[in-house]
């Protein structure tokens, strides 16, 4: 959300001020002037590093939209995210959550789609007003009676056994750097393994299925992906992490790291991300640990991995994706030389 377009929205009177009105704020990250100006409102953000820092200015989180059943808001803020499903889900939502006076207001960039929301749903919002500004758009109405269940997301299928959620990676099927990366992987893995960046949970159940996993370790930032992956992989050796991977840590060495990173930061290509992702799995396994990974052909983690390990090699791969396999990382977990 563009504070420029907000502050605009705010002095034009398009956001009433956030004093006595009960606020449902969905999508914005504690950067955001909603988070700086919106003290009293609640605010839902899936993504668990910007939960927390929500949590410490001291906001009210959820990290999903809450079912029906309170008292309704007056005021529900969308700040919609790029994915189009997770966007309109979050709208047929957070709409029936508000009285029929209730104000809905839907803010994006261009580049995320705002302006197909608003061709949606101007027409189903009593007196709806919107501004351009910032390479983006506002807008506001009144929730009336108009109809917006049509946009909530259903369970998409994929596979027999796995469901989806609107907006997470790979929602509509089986991601291919996957399935490469599952049919790659050695009958037999060490006891104790990770995912990160586990999704919703179709790899993980792939690395269960391997002989010789006594734990695994499911690291998820998302909490839609993550719901997901509980309902998909029910093995009571699996654990689930709602945590940033790049970050987290084992409570003892793993085994073994099997992942498909991440590498977007919104719209941008960030190959930095995939580092992180590599820089994580090597703290966290044991000196003779190893690691599996698929990237896209074009990703340049080889020096990444010549940094962290002893060993690495491309094990297989196609034009489109490189399998990684990589062994007995250099650093321990405190940072020391083994």
């Amino acid at each position: 959300m563009s504070d420029v377009r907000l502050d605009a929205a705010l002095s034009q009177g398009l956001i009433p001020a956030p004093d006595g009105v009960r606020t449902l704020v969905v999508g914005a990250g504690a950067s955001s002037a909603l988070a700086r100006d919106f003290d009293t409102a609640v605010f839902v953000q899936p993504i668990q590093p910007d939960y927390d820092k929500l949590v410490a200015m001291g906001r009210e989180v959820l990290p999903d939209v809450p079912a029906p059943g309170t008292a309704p808001f007056d005021l529900a803020i969308i700040a919609i995210p790029r994915a189009r499903a997770r966007a309109q889900d979050w709208i047929a939502r957070a709409a029936k959550l508000l009285g029929p006076d209730g104000l809905l207001i839907v803010d994006g960039a261009k580049t995320d789609g705002i302006d197909s929301h608003w061709r949606v749903l101007r027409g189903r919002l009593d007196t709806p007003e919107s501004l351009t500004k910032a390479h983006g758009r506002l807008f506001r109405g009144r929730r009336g009676s108009g109809s917006f269940e049509d946009l909530a997301a259903s369970p998409t299928v994929a596979g027999v056994g796995f469901r989806t959620a609107a907006g997470v990676f790979s929602a509509d099927g089986i991601d291919p750097g996957s399935a490469a990366l599952a049919a790659a992987l050695p009958p037999k893995l060490p006891a104790r393994v990770a995912d990160l960046g586990a999704g919703w949970g179709w790899l993980s159940a792939q690395i269960l299925a391997c002989n010789g996993v006594e734990q695994l370790d499911l690291v998820e930032a998302d909490h839609v992906a993550l719901s997901a992956a509980r309902d998909n992989v029910t093995d009571p050796r699996a654990s689930f992490h709602w945590t940033d991977a790049t970050t987290w840590r084992p409570a003892t060495p793993l085994g073994a790291v099997v992942m498909n990173p991440p590498f977007h930061t919104g719209r941008a290509g960030d190959p930095n991300l995939g580092r992180a992702f590599i820089a994580s799995a090597a703290a966290a396994l044991a000196p003779q640990g190893q690691l599996w990974l698929v990237a896209n052909r074009h990703l340049p983690y080889e020096a990444m991995l010549e940094t962290q390990f002893r060993d690495w090699q491309e094990v297989d791969g196609s034009s489109a994706f490189k399998i990684l396999h990589a062994s007995r990382p250099r650093q321990t977990r405190k940072g020391a030389s083994r």
